[in-house]
């Protein structure tokens, strides 16, 4: 019988898997990361198991993450150890390094025939430092700048550019031939910044062409737009052909039919809308005709990928607070739901006959790998990597709800109870915040946003869609821009007067809790929620959106969710749905979390807060992590995270 809950100890030792491949004799790839917290640090490993489940075996175990590349005639592997290339034999035994590259290979693919290796590394195009740009002057500590995209979620711009190379690869000895710039004198991104990696790239079946993602604007331009493009480099003529020119918004995730007839990819519409509709484009190759095959559906894609028999396309999208596989023909015609549950497909490994194995999670659970069946969309556990833990652990119940808003709507909130919860009680209830302020809130499972850990720790949390979320059709997902802080403010409201009327909701005890627009929404809650709450947690929340326009760095964003604060026309969101403008009302206690090198949503937004409520005589916390970003990555500063957070709601409520 389970005898404990959920402590942030307890899921720091969760193992965090990764699916990586599928072989053909249906063998499974996948990753494990675990974090040592004694040496604040994790580890990566890569392990095997059946496609039909069974026994896992383990096939890395040295220092440093490891990565699959490619499968190898003879039944060997090569892999990514350190920026090099290792092959060792399918069970794990012989481990060799293949390649010794000065400055390391990051991002590699092997090309189809083998004969061709793909990477990325930095080249510096622009002199940005005074030490590059004075030689004389070696010591000094200076960034000199006349553009913008100065800087770029966690990093200052110092002057290099992601390029991809390929050359001249031979696996049985390992050598490199000398690297081809594809780029060479472009100051652009491939991968793109800052999250790209390999999906950025792909080789053609025939290895004989390279279709990559590149935005190739600079400097404001840059900064201003999200017309990403799809490129092709062929290697006998050393050609690029842009794919995409007709088409202004965001283009990326380029992926070939088997028959290498047909090429797919996804697609925005608006330049400077990063949360529009993405939908499949797919590219006759031969014809060049382009066919928009999700243009009439009220969805937005993920994930995209032709399935094995050329006939289908199988992709991933979030629908009603889920995230599930679909299925549409490459001919045109219907989407189709293929899986339906309590939980989220977050993921495609790859396919085997009529068999695909995906990464799978819920709000109890952590991502392992299933299968899913392309004839009747069962799913079946494979991995099980946390079940130790699992075993003896009690379960939160996660309950769906459907909430009317002030306009009339129909709102989906998930609400996730205690363990062992009895209805006869009263309990502390938090409302969660999503931020984005685009992004799905589904069955997902955080190691920082925790739903399981939360309720474990005996509050009941109400997590609801509001307006500007996916998964419930085009309009709600668009109604947030411009109306930060009007329906979708209402919308959080709804859901916690709702939920109130419970008897085992305490009135007395509700919190507000969230990050990034979920920081936001708190700060503004702040200001209107006329005696509700009685505490409040912001994470890299926007406190002041003047300064925030002013130092944010994807200006696209913001220009299209808020609008620059010189233009009147914006002036509804600078005056009513600015959060500093509100704050005479504060006088609830709140706790401020704040990253050093969050440069999408600056340092002073977070120390602009904390001021104004010491100022004001309110309880308050400021709790300040040096090196941490927008997220919290550094195991022990999770862990301390985790304490304040609950810390400071023992304390406060």
């Amino acid at each position: 019988m389970a005898q404990q809950t959920m402590t942030p100890e307890l899921l720091w030792k969760l193992g965090r898997v990764g699916g990586e491949t599928v072989l053909e004799d249906g063998t499974v790839v996948f990753g494990v990361s675990r974090y040592n917290l004694e040496e604040n640090k994790s580890e990566r490993n890569l392990w095997t198991i059946p496609l039909t489940g069974g026994a896992p075996r383990q096939l890395t175990s040295t220092p440093g993450g490891e990565s699959f590349v490619k499968a190898l005639p003879g039944g060997k592997i090569l892999y990514s150890h350190k920026g090099q290339l290792w092959e060792m034999d399918k069970d794990g035994a012989n481990p060799v390094q293949k390649t010794n590259v000065e400055g390391g290979l990051q991002n590699i693919r092997i090309s189809p025939d083998g004969k061709h290796i793909l990477f990325s590394r930095e080249v510096e195009m622009e002199k940005v430092l005074a030490k590059d740009k004075y030689a004389d002057l070696p010591k000094a500590n200076a960034h000199i700048y006349t553009n913008l995209n100065y800087r770029h979620w966690d990093t200052w711009e110092d002057g290099k550019y992601n390029h991809i190379f390929y050359a001249t690869f031979d696996a049985a000895t390992g050598n490199v031939g000398t690297p081809t710039d594809i780029m060479p004198g472009e100051p652009f991104d491939c991968p793109q910044m800052p999250f790209g990696g390999t999906e950025d790239f792909i080789w053609s079946p025939d290895g004989s062409q390279i279709i990559y993602v590149c935005k190739k604007k600079h400097g404001k331009e840059y900064a201003v737009s999200t017309n990403t493009d799809i490129y092709r480099y062929t290697l006998a003529t050393k050609q690029t052909e842009n794919l995409s020119e007709d088409m202004n918004g965001y283009d990326v995730a380029p992926q070939f039919s088997a028959d290498g007839k047909k090429l797919l990819w996804h697609s925005m519409a608006s330049d400077g809308f990063e949360a529009d509709k993405n939908d499949i484009i797919v590219l006759e190759l031969a014809s060049g005709k382009k066919n928009n095959l999700t243009a009439k559906w009220d969805g937005t894609v993920a994930s995209a990928r032709f399935a094995a028999d050329n006939k289908t396309i199988l992709f991933l999208a979030v629908t009603k607070g889920t995230e599930q596989v679909f299925t549409i023909p490459v001919a045109g015609g219907a989407v189709k739901q293929l899986t339906k549950g309590q939980f989220d497909i977050n993921g495609i490994v790859g396919q085997h006959g009529q068999t695909l194995v995906v990464s799978r999670t819920d709000m109890n659970h952590a991502a392992e790998l299933f299968t899913v069946s392309l004839k009747d969309g069962a799913v079946a556990p494979i991995t099980q990597v946390n079940n130790d833990i699992y075993s003896s652990l009690k379960m939160s119940k996660v309950s769906e709800r459907w909430i009317k808003t002030t306009d009339g709507k129909d709102m989906l909130a998930w609400v996730i109870y205690p363990p062992d919860f009895d209805p006869n009680k009263k309990y502390p209830t938090l409302l969660y915040c999503q931020g984005g302020p685009q992004s799905a809130l589904s069955q997902f499972y955080s190691f920082r946003w925790n739903f399981q850990l939360m309720a474990a720790q005996g509050y009941i949390v109400v997590a609801p869609n509001r307006r500007g979320m996916p998964g419930h059709g085009v309009k709600w997902n668009a109604d947030i821009s411009k109306d930060w802080g009007g329906q979708p403010i209402r919308d959080y409201l709804s859901a916690i007067d709702d939920l109130a009327k419970e008897p085992y909701v305490d009135k007395s005890r509700l919190g507000a809790v969230g990050a990034s627009y979920g920081g936001y929404s708190v700060f503004m809650l702040a200001g209107v929620h006329e005696k509700r709450f009685k505490s409040f947690i912001a994470h890299d929340g926007l406190f002041d959106l003047r300064s925030w326009y002013g130092t944010t760095e994807e200006l696209w964003f913001a220009n299209w969710d808020i609008g620059a604060y010189w233009d009147n026309a914006n002036a509804k969101s600078y005056e009513q749905f600015n959060p500093s403008s509100l704050v005479n009302k504060w006088d609830t206690p709140i706790m401020i979390v704040q990253g050093g090198i969050d440069f999408r949503v600056g340092i002073e937004q977070g120390l602009q807060a904390f001021q104004a409520a010491q100022l004001k005589g309110i309880k308050s916390k400021l709790v300040y992590f040096p090196e941490e970003n927008h997220w919290v990555l550094g195991a022990q500063n999770a862990i301390t995270w985790q304490r304040e957070f609950f810390g400071w709601l023992k304390e406060t409520l």
